[in-house]
């Protein structure tokens, strides 16, 4: 018995054979290897593409970071209540970072999210921090228009001074110049206006040594005017013109301190939401009442409302932090149809003055400034 055992095992079972592929089977591994080693590379590659998505919100008469947003100084001023938020749009993928496909086709089927060409936004050649000093510049100046606008509406005085808002980096301004410095005259004649600076730049040809006198203000020496001398380079944005790599604006200003204390925050979008601040710490009337508001929108010296990028994202943002009412240019309604979110009323407005109304329509329970309908 045990020699037919012995035979069955011999015989019958096949003998155990390494599988070793051929040369067709191992082109099509290595080829399936790196395809799939591609695909995810490609995954995570930058595309060439910029995602707007909700940004933070900052209640413009409420505290960051421990201290007032809108810090007045000098007057009087009264309580308020409720909240009134500025709106921000979250970028990825422009000069300051890239997007990924996966981010990208994610952003796509957010509808709260907008993908768009970088192209579109952002020139090919402007760098993170270039982007960072033009934003600053721009947020800037929404402060200070605002405050114009507000004091225009308050009927108060307001003075203007030309200030550099903006020093670009690489450019003969750089290490010359200091964001707020007052420009007071440039080869000894008087500036009244950004624009004479812009004529006095560019009556000169590219290599000129220009004097200019500034107001500088030192924490520790207090203000102190000094001379300089700058030579004009060929501007890189629009080759053929002597520029110095700043930015000059109009600075008002009020019969006492008004400063904005946010950080790490750019653009021109915050100037109708801080000038209603303004206007709300400075009258006894509580524009807010215990509410909470939301908007934006741009705002010049006499009280125009201005369009702004980011609408979509803005009113979802205003909703996600608990707005339920939000103040926006004129300008957006076609934008905004079938984007606005459940709870939220849109008043649209053109002027500073429409958008006090609105908060008081709000505050009384009746209607606000709805965008405009065609009439057949």
């Amino acid at each position: 018995m045990s020699g037919l055992a012995d035979d069955l095992v011999s015989v019958d079972a096949p003998a155990r054979r390494r599988w070793l592929p051929g040369r067709r089977a191992v082109v099509l591994i290595v080829s399936a290897a790196t395809t799939l080693g591609l695909l995810a590379v490609a995954w995570l590659l930058p595309v060439p593409f910029v995602k707007l998505a909700p940004g933070p919100t900052f209640n413009v008469i409420g505290e960051q970071d421990g201290r007032p947003v809108i810090e007045i100084e000098g007057t009087t001023t009264y309580p308020v209540t409720g909240i009134l938020d500025m709106t921000t749009v979250l970028e990825s993928g422009g000069p300051r970072g890239g997007l990924t496909f996966v981010e990208a086709i994610e952003s796509w089927l957010d509808p709260s999210d907008a993908v768009l060409p970088r192209e579109m936004l952002f020139p090919d050649d402007l760098s993170g921090e270039e982007l960072r000093s033009r934003q600053a510049a721009l947020f800037s100046t929404s402060g200070s228009f605002a405050v114009a606008a507000a004091m225009d509406f308050l009927g108060r005085p307001v003075t203007s001074t030309v200030v550099i808002n903006a020093v670009y980096p690489d450019s003969p301004a750089e290490d010359v110049f200091r964001t707020q410095d007052q420009i007071i005259s440039v080869d000894g004649v008087d500036v009244a206006e950004p624009n004479d600076v812009v004529d006095a730049v560019r009556s000169q040809p590219i290599g000129s040594a220009l004097e200019i006198t500034i107001l500088r203000e030192d924490d520790e020496s207090g203000a102190s005017e000094q001379t300089v001398t700058v030579t004009t380079a060929d501007n890189p944005d629009n080759p053929g013109t002597p520029y110095l790599g700043i930015g000059v604006a109009d600075l008002y200003a009020a019969e006492f301190p008004i400063e904005f204390t946010l950080e790490d925050v750019g653009g021109p979008s915050a100037g109708l939401m801080f000038a209603l601040g303004i206007i709300d710490k400075l009258t006894p009337e509580d524009l807010t009442a215990a509410d909470h508001i939301a908007g934006t929108g741009t705002i010049t010296p006499d009280g125009k409302v201005g369009p702004i990028g980011g609408i979509r994202q803005k009113v979802a943002g205003a909703r996600e932090a608990g707005a339920n009412l939000f103040l926006m240019p004129v300008d957006h309604c076609e934008e905004i149809v079938g984007h606005v979110p459940d709870g939220l009323t849109v008043a649209a407005v053109s002027t500073l003055d429409e958008a006090v109304a609105a908060l008081r329509a709000h505050a009384e329970g009746a209607p606000v400034a709805a965008c405009p309908t065609e009439t057949a």
